[in-house]
C-alpha cells in the first residue's frame, strides 16, 4: 500500500519587543528593546507552546524512525531569545537535529520584507540566518523559505543562484 507523504512545517518567529522610547531619550538612550518583557513573553510561550510542541515533535520523530519528518523555519531573532532567556528549547531543537529526520529552513534572519527594498541586505540576512542555523544545529539549510511566504519569480532566481535546492 502507497502511503501519502505529508510535509508538516513549523515557523516560529518571536520579535524582540520595543519598550517606551520618549521623544526625550533621543540621543540619550540607546537601549530600545524591553528586555523584561522580551523574557515575560519567552519563558510563557516557551513554557506553554514551544516546550510541550517541540518534545512532542521529537518523540514522534523518534517513535517513528524516519517515517515522520518535519520541517521548522526559526528566525534569528526566535533563535537569540531562546539563547538568552529559554535555552532549553535550544536544546530541544539540537535533539531534533540529531536525529537527521528533521529539516531546518532559511529565511531572513529579522523576518523582514528586504528582498522588496534591498537586494544586498537581503542576501546579508540570509547568510546570517544561514550561519545560525549550522552554529546551533550543525547543518546548513537548503531550501529557503521568504517572510510570510512572499513570492516572486526574480525572489526565486536570486535564491537559487545563492544555492538553495528549493
Amino acid at each position: 500500500m502507497n502511503m501519502t507523504n505529508l510535509c508538516l512545517y513549523f515557523q516560529i518567529h518571536q520579535p524582540f519587543r520595543l519598550r517606551r522610547y520618549q521623544v526625550f531619550d533621543i540621543g540619550h538612550k540607546h537601549d530600545y528593546f524591553d528586555d523584561q518583557k522580551n523574557r515575560e513573553v519567552m519563558e510563557k510561550v516557551a513554557r506553554k507552546c514551544y516546550v510541550p510542541a517541540t518534545q512532542t515533535i521529537l518523540d514522534l520523530v523518534k517513535r517513528h524512525k524516519g517515517k515522520f519528518k518535519v520541517s521548522y523555519s526559526i528566525t534569528a531573532t526566535a533563535l537569540e531569545q531562546f539563547e538568552l532567556y529559554a535555552p532549553h528549547v535550544i536544546d530541544l531543537f539540537k535533539q531534533l537535529a540529531e536525529t537527521g529526520h528533521v529539516e531546518f529552513l532559511s529565511e531572513t534572519s529579522h523576518h523582514s520584507l528586504s528582498f522588496l527594498y534591498d537586494k544586498a541586505e537581503f542576501k546579508e540576512q540570509v547568510a546570517l540566518h544561514k550561519r545560525k542555523i549550522k552554529q546551533l544545529f550543525g547543518v546548513t539549510p537548503t531550501t529557503f523559505r521568504n517572510t510570510e511566504l512572499i513570492y516572486n519569480n526574480e525572489l526565486a532566481k536570486t535564491v537559487e543562484e545563492m544555492g538553495y535546492k528549493a
